[in-house]
């Protein structure tokens, strides 16, 4: 792929971060048509039964080494998906695997406050549900109202029963209320998932736009952290691998809040090759055919 296809801010800044080798390796990242994944609904199907549905369909299905859920489907457009009953029984849901990592790493348990802060469409926000077998009580925030609504309909399509949703500004909520529990998947530049063959791309991913994140993520990570009970831990992700939105934030925050990073451990992940970052004990994954780019962090309030 031609790098020229990509804003030339972006790629200094990509170059300044990680150096021109892993720069080229993330730039080829972009290019590569990643698989299409699902998780089974363990609110609704177990993995026997989702097995047994893509047999007699005939389509051809992989298990993610190091996910309970995840699946990776074979040569099958994500219309035929669509159209099976067990996607329109809400007994599978399409996510990549990118983004069902911040639930597992956010390691939610039955019987907590558990707060969504950026909840829509819902795919995180229905997993911690799975996680928890319904046994939380989440909250999902999300103040567009189409996307709130949107996040309904997944909530209730995926039997969700134990999540309540919040049609406002996360940054808003009153200082009141406390979680045990927090999610924050904040709003970012997408430079983790860019789609190369968009050809709006260099009018859509602007300087700008990531200045209007990082003033969003800073003000919803204070937020959060205000909200968090003592001694209680959050996660922080976005789909951004650029340090300005992720450590250079969170070290910014930290510096406000007593808290302190507890270092993220994973079992081998098929595939999941990992970015430096600038913070121990943090992950940034690197785009490639099975994962977009992501940011995380697991933070504890002191």
């Amino acid at each position: 792929m031609e790098s020229g296809v990509l804003p030339d801010f972006l790629i200094s800044m990509l170059e300044n971060q990680y150096g021109k080798e892993l720069s080229e390796k993330i730039i080829k990242g972009y290019s590569i048509n990643r698989v299409t994944t699902f998780r089974v609904n363990t609110l609704k199907a177990d993995i026997e039964y989702v097995e047994n549905a893509l047999k007699e369909e005939q389509i051809k299905y992989k298990k993610v080494y190091g996910f309970e859920n995840a699946y990776i489907l074979e040569d099958v457009s994500k219309n035929k998906i669509e159209n099976l009953n067990i996607y329109k029984e809400g007994k599978i849901y399409l996510q990549s695997l990118s983004s069902m990592l911040p639930p597992i790493i956010l390691e939610p348990k039955e019987g907590q406050d558990i707060l969504d802060m950026a909840a829509a469409p819902g795919g995180k926000t229905t997993q911690i549900a799975a996680i928890t077998n319904n046994k939380a009580n989440i909250t999902a925030c999300e103040m567009n109202g189409i996307r709130a609504e949107r996040l309904k309909y997944n909530i209730e399509k995926q039997g969700a029963k134990c999540v309540y949703v919040m049609k406002t500004d996360a940054r808003k909520i009153e200082d009141f209320f406390s979680f045990d529990n927090i999610l924050l998947d904040a709003p970012c530049s997408g430079s983790g998932t860019l789609d190369v063959n968009d050809k709006n791309i260099k009018e859509k991913f602007t300087q700008k736009l990531i200045n209007k994140s990082i003033s969003s993520q800073i003000a919803l990570l204070r937020k959060a952290l205000k909200i968090l009970k003592t001694g209680k831990e959050m996660v922080y992700s976005t789909c951004s691998i650029l340090s300005c939105e992720n450590e250079e934030v969170i070290k910014k925050v930290l510096s406000e809040i007593k808290a302190e990073i507890v270092p993220i451990k994973l079992n081998n992940m098929e595939g999941l090759t990992l970015l430096p970052t600038k913070i121990d004990g943090t992950l940034c994954v690197c785009p490639n055919e099975l994962y977009e780019g992501f940011f995380i962090a697991k933070i504890r309030k002191l």
